[in-house]
């Protein structure tokens, strides 16, 4: 993200703050230099929670695109295509990377050969199946009001529906923002030794991500400090806005998908069995934290294309176990 676009953003978020805190003095319980420093520290925390899996997505990245065969994927995958995307839906299970890290592995994917589509799959399917989130939502929820299958069913099925609507697009290649592209390019004829050019590829993984986590996270923690946590327990009695809200809540409070099961125990004397499956699904998949990352690598179109898919099905499948649960 360039640098002028950055500081726009952090200037709108402050802003923000002031004209609410004007207009709308009663509407928060504290006043707004404690909010701004309550939006720092989630930031800092979101930022912190993530980099660790950020840098081994990078080193994941980087063994895909410098140290592995260029055949190894095309010889190891299906040539069907759904079976391709049934395979990539369940990658996670062999590498749980939590949603940030997948980002940058992804993209060393598909310099490799993947198609764009077939990315995709693997990153809306893998921060929700894959091992560590199945225990950690185990461990919270046990086998009660069938959450944990209905976050890995729902995932699974939601990675494939957006693998193949977006494999059907008529020009893959213009899915992609023009920088990743041209990082393609240059990672291609990258001359030097392996050890070299992984060095390299390193600072140009870190490059494009980092100002992406930064800002998302950023985002997160002032999302966080604009709207009141009240608002959205005052709704959570009722089986539709209930599932609403905790989509909300899911897409601004940016929480890890290893650890956000526990995060979301703490709202179930509160909120319907529907709305915590949603919460459990959209955070891992279209949170503003992702979705800044997705934008190093997908269009603006494609992201908020996926992002409406993901939140349709979601809402449905939370409506579903409301009403048949």
């Amino acid at each position: 993200m360039p640098t002028g676009k950055a500081i726009a953003i952090g200037l709108a978020i402050v802003a923000a703050l002031v004209i609410i805190d004007v207009f709308v003095p009663t509407l928060f319980p504290t006043a707004l230099p404690d909010r701004a420093q309550d939006g720092l520290t989630l930031s800092i925390s979101v930022l912190i929670e993530a980099l660790p899996w950020v840098m081994l997505g990078v080193v994941l990245s980087i063994v895909v695109q410098v140290w592995m065969p260029a055949d190894v994927l095309q010889r190891w995958l299906p040539r069907n295509a759904w079976a391709r995307r049934a395979v990539l839906s369940l990658l996670g299970m062999f590498i749980p990377v939590c949603e940030c890290g997948n980002v940058p592995f992804a993209r060393g994917l598909m310099m490799r050969g993947l198609a764009p589509s077939e990315a995709l799959t693997f990153l809306i399917a893998a921060p929700i199946v894959n091992p560590i989130v199945i225990l950690t939502t185990h461990a919270a929820f046990g086998w009660d009001d069938g959450i944990l299958v209905a976050r890995l069913v729902g995932g699974y099925l939601i990675a494939n529906l957006i693998g193949w609507i977006f494999s059907r697009h008529r020009d893959p290649q213009a899915m992609l923002t023009a920088r990743f592209v041209d990082t393609c390019e240059q990672v291609a004829h990258e001359p030097g030794s392996p050890v070299r050019r992984s060095l390299v590829q390193f600072l140009v993984e870190l490059r494009a991500v980092m100002p992406a986590l930064v800002i998302g996270s950023a985002l997160a923690g002032a999302v966080q400090v604009l709207v009141p946590r009240d608002v959205l327990l005052a709704i959570g009695s009722n089986p539709v806005l209930s599932i609403l809200a905790m989509v909300a809540l899911a897409m601004t409070v940016a929480i890890c998908s290893n650890v956000d099961a526990f995060f979301a125990l703490s709202f179930a004397s509160t909120f319907s069995a529907g709305a915590l499956i949603a919460f459990l699904i959209v955070g891992p998949l279209v949170d503003v934290k992702m979705i800044a990352l997705l934008r190093t690598t997908y269009t603006t179109r494609v992201i908020a294309g996926v992002v409406g898919v993901v939140i349709l099905a979601a809402c449905a499948i939370g409506i579903g176990v409301n009403v048949f649960g």
